[in-house]
């Protein structure tokens, strides 16, 4: 197994276009961090930051007692108990741009990794076929379920890696051009009526990590369409349409269906469970995490069948 993704990940840096990939994420990123460094401006410390938590408290139990939502409720219940947090731990909510801030801002670019990914999963079963070289792959004494296993994981690797480039060529060019913050501030975490605190470079492995489960499906669901279909043009075009108009269409069919929550966009977004509100009632994290393993059973299911089965003499 370990030769095949070897074997894979060679196919895959032979290709230009993998290090223009890499290229343009590191271009875009510089770009990301000049254009904030630009806009910056000078810090000052809120010297009455209590008071300002407290007064948003308040308005904060004046819209939760006004409101009618369970949802929006425990969001202002969650907003207050982590203000309440910080004026008793002395944690101001204000502080100085810096490298972390930086890294967490640039998690807005993930959507590059996850598009390259995606162009990688299309094309990594598909193009063997185009190009005839799937005969040659399939003599070998190999089933073909350990060949498309080592494909998989390749681009499972491929996407780790790139998520990778972006996280620690942000954080270094976040520390050039922000510096390091004078004091390590935690992130709070609202979790069964508690607020912990969370070292921040953790949490932003985990805010990647949850941000990126959109790609992650999106890519299983190219490789699957490359495995079935074997066209890559189709895996391609269909993934990327619904990388960039799935979530826009679900939550529009969300304000007027309950149905809605299972579709596999009304999922992906993790982070809803972590800041924020679900989309719909009944939505929690668990029932997401069974409706992303059912999707990915599915589309796991769809492609190792398929490619079992597929006569690939003609």
């Amino acid at each position: 197994m370990v030769n095949l993704i070897k074997n894979e990940w060679m196919k895959i840096f032979k290709r230009p276009g993998t290090y223009v990939m890499i290229a343009i994420v590191i271009v875009i990123t510089a770009i990301f961090g000049i254009f904030h460094k630009y806009q910056e401006q000078d810090y000052k410390t809120d010297k009455n930051w209590e008071q300002t938590l407290q007064q948003e408290n308040d308005a904060l139990q004046k819209q939760m007692k006004q409101s009618n939502s369970k949802l929006e409720k425990q969001y202002f219940k969650e907003e207050i108990a982590i203000n309440d947090y910080r004026i008793k731990h002395h944690l101001p909510f204000n502080e100085k741009y810096n490298i972390w801030t930086f890294v967490r801002d640039a998690s807005q670019l993930i959507i590059l990794p996850g598009l390259f990914t995606i162009i990688i999963s299309a094309g990594i079963v598909a193009s063997e076929f185009n190009w005839g070289t799937i005969k040659l792959l399939l003599i070998r004494p190999i089933n073909r379920s350990k060949i498309l296993t080592s494909k998989y994981l390749t681009v499972l690797i491929f996407a780790l890696m790139m998520l990778g480039v972006l996280f620690v060529f942000s954080a270094l060019l976040g520390a050039i051009l922000f510096g390091m913050p004078d004091h390590a501030v935690p992130y709070l975490n609202y979790a069964d009526g508690q607020v912990t605190e969370q070292p921040i470079v953790v949490h932003l492995l985990i805010y990647y990590g949850l941000n990126s489960i959109d790609t992650i499906m999106l890519a299983t669901m190219a490789f699957m369409i490359s495995s079935v279909f074997r066209n890559s043009s189709l895996a391609i075009g269909l993934s990327l349409f619904l990388l960039f108009t799935g979530s826009q269409f679900t939550l529009l069919l969300a304000m007027k269906y309950s149905w809605a929550k299972y579709i596999l966009f009304a999922n992906t977004n993790l982070m809803q469970y972590v800041e924020g509100t679900p989309m719909m009632k009944g939505m929690s994290m668990t029932f997401s995490i069974i409706m992303l393993l059912i999707y990915y059973t599915v589309f796991q299911f769809l492609a190792f069948f398929v490619f079992k089965k597929r006569d690939v003499a003609a």
